[in-house]
């Protein structure tokens, strides 16, 4: 009976070892990109780690730092620091955004630092000549500030806010 049990209990643990690889493996430490698809790892691979984009990446999400002439995350929650000339993510950001343009399509949260920023939602801070947010908690620093709803102003040079 003792033997039973150990054999059930090890087949229990290598079935639920192999249901759990998949998931792990669409998770990558490292990516090098040239321009998507020619890249180490599929776009559709999520990286926690470095990814360096030497003209265009493309990944589902990035955990960690990006950076890159174009660097695009296409889902889910990116979290870290994205330098480049152009961020653009389509989902989530958490962190720091520092390049030319910045674009987050989804909730942001943290500093963007650019010539031109754009949030669907932001909570942080926005530093550029050209900030944009759908809605915002946080300040915007910069030559033209937009908060289309909720904000101290809709628009308003220097400095716009909204808490």
């Amino acid at each position: 009976m003792n033997m039973r049990i150990r054999a059930l209990f090890g087949f229990v643990a290598v079935a639920l070892a192999l249901m759990a690889v998949p998931a792990v493996a669409q998770e990558k430490p490292f990516q090098l990109a040239l321009v998507t698809p020619i890249q180490i790892f599929s776009e559709d691979v999520s990286i926690t780690g470095l990814r360096l984009n030497l003209l265009y990446g493309r990944n589902q999400t990035v955990t960690g730092v990006d950076l890159g002439l174009v660097n695009h995350t296409k889902a889910g929650d990116s979290k870290g620091i994205q330098w480049g000339l152009v961020n653009l993510t389509d989902a989530n950001f958490t962190g720091l955004q520092d390049g030319w343009v910045n674009i987050t399509k989804g909730d942001f949260e943290g500093l963007q630092w650019g010539f031109v920023n754009y949030v669907n939602h932001g909570n942080g801070l926005m530093i550029g000549f050209v900030n944009y947010a759908m809605s915002m908690k946080g300040l915007q620093i910069g030559l033209v500030n937009f908060i289309r709803q909720g904000g101290q102003f809709p628009v308003f040079p220097i400095v716009n806010w909204s808490f």
